[in-house]
């Protein structure tokens, strides 16, 4: 892992952090066995670090060039286009930190020892050379994907606890995919491609990055593993950065259970700067894995979620192209269609009511496609609508008082 992405969870971006090894090895020597030190305190040079890792045995030579090359070209354009979406705003060099963001995460994912293993399995092989050549070779198999998900950018400014570092930084959680599930043993993590399946990955200590299938978002009443409506890795697609929501800030619980997910679907180190950040569950009431904010702890809000989404580009010579929001083309299986969307908005429209009713009026995040900058209220008439369909639906109201001035809502 980059040292400038674990300096980003430092204070100033300098000193130590703690370090802990989840299965601390035990060593026997002469007859005697001892357990290594589980936590270290460590800088980043020496955090999260494998020796030769991606070096290739080429006999009496050792090659570096995968490291050199490629890693440090991804690692060079990663490091900015993190930086950007730190401090997200639609600006100039959007479309350049959007590409490079998306291959800086994707790449990542795969190259930790865990997503090597993961490869490896796959392959078939042990053989490094070849799982690397694999990796390069698929280095965007998560871009399109995630693309075509909604895109949240949340916030932990207002609680003590700040985000943890693992050494499997793009965490994947589906809430259906507990950890000893089939989905999750060994090197595997849930498929992306599964509904309710979401994508963690902090940008600071204090902002993360989450990524939720649209599908979803739109209907989070059916199966949690159905295979998402575009199931194809490498389609084309055209993404709405207009469309990615920010401003939610999480309170204390919902920073440590996003922690307590990160570090159980880590492969054996985590770290921070706060030793106490490191046992999120010695501070939470429950770690049941499908309940964390009453299911939809990692949610974007669906009442700023819309239905369609098609995109149509025209060029010159009367040429034109066009994409649906799963990424389906014309002509194509899939595209626009009828029935799904008819099945998508009734279930979004009892998600936005059932939201209203756990949640209260305020938005959980904003984004630009109706050019509104947040935090907003939702209307008196339009959050009693939502209500009102709660009620119809089956779904009882919380009662909730303002606790002060950070666009939260707690329980009366």
């Amino acid at each position: 892992m980059p040292e400038w992405y674990q300096r980003r969870f430092l204070p100033g971006g300098k000193g130590k952090v703690h370090y802990l090894d989840l299965r601390p090895e035990t060593v026997t020597r002469e007859g005697h066995s001892y357990t290594r030190d589980a936590m270290l305190r460590w800088g980043p040079p020496s955090c999260f670090a494998q020796e030769d890792l991606y070096t290739i045995d080429l006999g009496r030579n050792l090659n570096v060039d995968v490291e050199r090359y490629f890693f440090g070209d991804v690692d060079s354009k990663g490091r900015n286009a993190v930086e950007f979406f730190s401090n997200f705003q639609i600006r100039n060099g959007l479309h350049e930190a959007f590409h490079d963001l998306l291959r800086y995460m994707s790449v990542q994912k795969l190259r930790t020892p865990k997503g090597l293993g993961w490869l490896a399995n796959i392959a078939q092989t042990q053989h490094r050379q070849s799982v690397l050549v694999l990796l390069q070779y698929i280095q965007t198999m998560h871009c399109a994907h995630w693309t075509d998900a909604i895109w949240q950018i949340a916030e932990a400014t207002h609680s003590n606890t700040k985000f943890i570092v693992t050494d499997h930084p793009v965490t994947v959680y589906n809430r259906a995919c507990f950890p000893g599930s089939k989905y999750c043993r060994g090197y595997n993590d849930p498929d992306i491609r599964f509904a309710a399946s979401q994508t963690l990955f902090p940008l600071t200590s204090e902002k993360i990055l989450i990524l939720t299938n649209l599908a979803w978002v739109r209907n989070p009443y059916q199966s949690e593993v159905v295979v998402s409506p575009n199931p194809n890795l490498f389609h084309d697609t055209v993404f709405k950065a207009t469309d990615i929501q920010r401003g939610r800030i999480l309170t204390e619980e919902e920073v440590l259970q996003i922690n307590y997910i990160m570090k159980m679907r880590a492969y054996r180190y985590i770290a921070s700067a706060n030793r106490e950040e490191l046992f999120p569950e010695t501070q939470l009431g429950s770690t049941h894995w499908s309940k964390f904010g009453d299911g939809y702890l990692l949610m974007p809000d669906p009442r700023d979620v819309h239905m369609g989404g098609t995109v149509y580009m025209g060029y010159e010579g009367s040429r034109s192209e066009a994409w649906d929001e799963y990424g389906h083309r014309p002509g194509q299986k899939g595209f626009e269609d009828r029935r799904r969307n008819e099945r998508e908005s009734k279930a979004l429209r009892k998600f936005q009511a059932e939201f209203s009713a756990l949640y209260g009026p305020e938005q959980r995040g904003w984004s630009e496609q109706f050019h509104n900058e947040g935090p907003r209220t939702y209307s008196g008439e339009y959050h009693d609508h939502l209500l009102s369909e709660a009620t119809r639906f089956g779904f009882k109201e919380r009662k909730f008082e303002r606790q002060d001035d950070r666009h939260d809502w707690f329980l009366g």
